[in-house]
């Protein structure tokens, strides 16, 4: 069973930036595509940013020009630097991979953009 442990989050005023990062037990990012997602409240988790095993990578509209995710298959981790970051990035941020290659989800962290 792969884990993820993800960590990076915090305060941040708009404008601000906050790098993320996921670390998984388990030799698979080398393997599968990952993906950084978010859980607002009261709303759907969304993907976010995906990397494929490649390197290439593709981010949803509402964090293209703001967030970038990256990937260090030796450690096991992905990250997410995040920029400009807005009131409505406010959100608890997972990794996971992408369907339907999913595995249980960790606990997350919280992201919160606030003046």
């Amino acid at each position: 069973q792969v884990q993820f442990v993800e960590s990076g989050g915090g305060l941040v005023q708009p404008g601000g930036s906050l790098r993320l990062s996921c670390a998984a037990s388990g030799s698979i990012f080398s393997t599968y595509a990952m993906g950084w997602y978010r859980q607002a409240p009261g709303k759907q988790r969304e993907l976010v940013a995906s990397i494929t095993r490649g390197g290439r990578t593709n981010n949803a509209d509402s964090v293209k020009g703001r967030f970038t995710i990256s990937r260090d298959n030796a450690k096991n981790t992905v990250y997410l630097q995040m920029n400009s970051l807005k009131p409505e990035d406010t959100a608890v941020y997972y990794c996971n991979g992408i369907a339907p290659m999913l595995w249980a989800w960790g606990q997350g962290t919280q992201v919160t953009v606030s003046s």
